[in-house]
């Protein structure tokens, strides 16, 4: 128990150097003082750590802290240590020990000098640490990051599970659970799980009014757009998030290539490696670190300027917490993420083979994320929604949404088509069912439920798949539908829903963004001067018609809208300046190129345009060695299946690269490759159709074409096709 008659504001002051607490901390702090059950939720940057430091301190015997992040248990120990004069006031135990080191941390705790201890889940269910904590004076346990417990949080631990008997174990003292991110869902799940039903509550606001959110489409310039965006930053510290380690390590490179400081941290590197990069980015050695998303890196720095999602997140609650980690000190943190429905069909694909219940929680994990990266309501009010929190201004002023608002429009009688097909399949069906009964799509699952005879199938076909996702989104939002998230996310209609029904008035929606057919519009937020010229841009674009027409070959082949774009960000006036464009090589630019260098250079001339320094994004010397070998094993006639084996690729990969080198202007005959997987007369009507089409898009190929034709067919002739009339 604590000492009686504490004067928490003194305790406040003299440990930790503040005069006075925020939000809830000192509810939560008297609360555990008086030996009651405690679950806290409160975002990143609220003062977490701080709900169970000071009591630690104050009450007799010692804190046990379970904590998953390593990384972070270190920084705490060493802040509590800097706040005191004894070394021994704050200890953790983990892998990172040697037997000596954990003897010692035992001798402090025995002598009653360690008031608080951190450990890793997995090392308090060691027998021998078991053994000794049964000896010791608890005080408290604190839970940290307890959404890991929950199988729909979205870093859940399966150790997590086993907190309670081992506590039961160790002996009984209050508990705290804490998290800056949980779902109605989750936190029932916590509190089950540790047998706290009976917990007092403690919920923060999870808005963060300092914090910037943007979510762009990703396409090949990523790379270049993220180094505009950091040398627009110069000496900001920012974390860089991308799913694959392997990912990590080639984005540090290259961002290391470019003259920006930065290292990559990821669970496969050593632990000594893992934690100089920590030490050099806290110390500001290095601005930016570049990091998987699957590791919890608990970096407790309070100014990261900027966060960026090079790929999209599994689930709202990941990126809520990763985006959490801008602006702790209530100062500038932008949020930008990079968005592209291919990342989510990958991580569709990585779901698979995993048990039945699990796949359905990812998959309903990310179709919340891809709903909050596609639509246009504000992106503030719709992470609040996601955590049950109601915001009820209309325009954050925050977001790109906010910013460049849509134009709203009227949708009453499109709801109450929606409420219609939710009541005619019997509340019984999720968002993508009731969009397939809406459109009239003949799937396997509305054949077999029989839903094809309903009077409402295909009610919505007039309507665009994406205008029906947006009306569902929205009336979520609006209240008059709810998910039953306990209960695979099928629909249900709220009161409000059954009122509209019965009394329908007018509902506003703004449409969700079509990321299929939308490049970047110019710089991230605080990416300084690089938007695109719209005047240039109108008029590079007449200038590619008029060669098409002259050359009688669609305009993509000449040159696709991104390198158009990025000519009218860059003005390049000279051959060697165009060959830096995205897009565009040696041979397409002496093919093509002078007619666009002369209407530039006019236009710079009589506008009297200050050109920015052409932004030129040197490459990882693999990545070009890479190129240069798939050219090579083509010439040989290699099959490329057999390359991609050989380079340690997917084959998807090595078109990627493949169409790259044919879009900039190289010439490859993959003909022999062709010849030996497809039909002639497949091929050529293949061909054809690219010939005639205003388009190079895969996805309008494969809706004019036919489910006959693969995307790999297609892919494969349409490389043959760029090689031959580009270039």
């Amino acid at each position: 128990m604590a000492r009686k008659n504490i004067n928490l504001a003194e305790v406040l002051k003299v440990h930790f150097g503040f005069d006075t607490f925020k939000g809830d901390q000192e509810a939560i702090i008297r609360n555990l003082l008086a030996g009651r059950d405690t679950f806290v939720l409160m975002p990143t940057g609220g003062g977490k750590s701080l709900c169970y430091q000071l009591p630690a301190i104050v009450m007799d015997g010692t804190a046990i802290v379970i904590s998953p992040l390593i990384a972070l248990m270190k920084n705490q120990v060493d802040a509590m240590r800097n706040m005191g004069e004894e070394d021994g006031i704050a200890h953790f135990i983990n892998s990172s020990l040697n037997k000596a080191s954990i003897d010692m941390v035992k001798a402090d705790i025995i002598e009653g000098k360690t008031k608080l201890l951190y450990v890793a889940p997995e090392s308090l269910t060691k027998e021998e640490n078991v053994d000794f904590l049964k000896k010791i004076k608890i005080s408290f346990y604190a839970i940290d990051e307890a959404h890991c417990i929950s199988e729909w949080g979205h870093d859940f631990r399966p150790e997590y599970r086993r907190i309670r008997p081992i506590v039961n174990e160790i002996g009984n003292a209050p508990i705290i659970a804490l998290t800056a991110t949980a779902t109605n869902k989750v936190r029932d799940d916590i509190k089950k799980n540790l047998g706290i039903q009976d917990a007092d509550d403690f919920k923060s606001s999870f808005n963060r009014p300092n914090l910037y959110y943007e979510v762009r489409p990703k396409t090949k310039n990523i790379d270049k757009e993220i180094i505009r965006f950091i040398k627009s930053n110069p000496g900001k510290s920012g974390i860089i998030y991308c799913l694959s380690r392997k990912k990590v390590e080639e984005l540090a490179e290259i961002l290391q290539a470019n003259d920006i400081s930065a290292m990559a941290y990821h669970a496969g590197m050593e632990a000594a490696a893992r934690s100089s990069t920590q030490d050099a980015f806290i110390m500001e050695k290095i601005d930016v670190i570049v990091a998987t998303i699957a590791f919890g890196m608990g970096i407790d720095k309070p100014d990261v300027r900027y966060v960026i999602h090079y790929d999209i997140p599994k689930s709202l609650e990941g990126y809520y917490q990763e985006t959490g980690r801008a602006g702790r000190d209530g100062g500038e943190g932008q949020c930008i993420a990079f968005y592209n429905s291919k990342d989510v069909q990958k991580l569709e694909k990585f779901l698979e083979g995993k048990p039945l219940a699990e796949q359905d929680i990812g998959r309903q994990l990310l179709a919340e994320t891809t709903a909050y990266c596609e639509s246009s309501v504000c992106r503030r009010k719709l992470l609040l929604h996601y955590f049950g929190e109601n915001y009820e201004v209309e325009n954050c002023g925050n977001c790109d949404n906010c910013l460049n608002p849509k134009k709203r429009v009227e949708a009453q009688q499109l709801l109450e088509t929606v409420l219609e097909a939710i009541v005619a399949v019997k509340e019984n069906f999720k968002a993508d069912y009731i969009v397939d009964i809406l459109l009239g799509k003949e799937t396997s699952a509305v054949v077999d439920h029989m839903h094809d005879d309903l009077e409402v199938f295909g009610s919505g076909s007039d309507e665009e798949e994406k205008t029906w996702n947006a009306v569902i989104r929205q009336a979520l939002i609006a209240g008059y539908i709810r998910k039953d998230v306990e209960n695979y996310g099928l629909l249900k209609i709220t009161e409000e829903g059954r009122d509209f029904m019965k009394n329908p008035k007018s509902f506003m929606i703004v449409e969700d963004k079509d990321f299929e057919d939308e490049e970047t519009e110019g710089p991230i937020r605080g990416g300084g001067s690089f938007a695109v010229d719209p005047e240039l841009y109108s008029m590079l674009k007449d200038l590619r018609k008029k060669l098409s027409k002259h050359l009688e070959l669609p305009p993509y082949v000449i040159f696709q809208d991104p390198s158009l774009e990025a000519m009218a960000t860059t003005y390049p006036v000279t051959m060697e300046e165009l060959q830096n464009i995205p897009g565009v090589g040696a041979g397409k630019a002496k093919r093509y190129g002078q007619d666009f260098i002369d209407l530039i250079k006019r236009h710079v001339e009589e506008n009297e345009i200050e050109r920015p320094e052409d932004l030129r994004v040197r490459t990882v010397p693999n990545k070009s060695k890479l190129k240069v070998s798939i050219i090579q094993s083509i010439d040989m006639k290699v099959a490329l299946d057999d390359i991609a084996i050989s380079k340690g690729i997917d084959f998807d990969e090595l078109l990627t690269e493949v169409e790259a080198i044919v879009y900039s202007g190289t010439k490859l005959n993959i003909d022999y490759f062709i010849d030996s997987v497809m039909d002639e007369d497949r091929a050529e009507d293949i061909y054809d159709y690219f010939r005639e089409s205003e388009s190079d898009s895969i996805e309008d190929a494969l809706d004019e074409l036919g489910n006959d034709y693969s995307e790999e067919e297609i892919r494969l002739v349409r490389i043959k096709f760029i090689s031959e009339m580009a270039n």
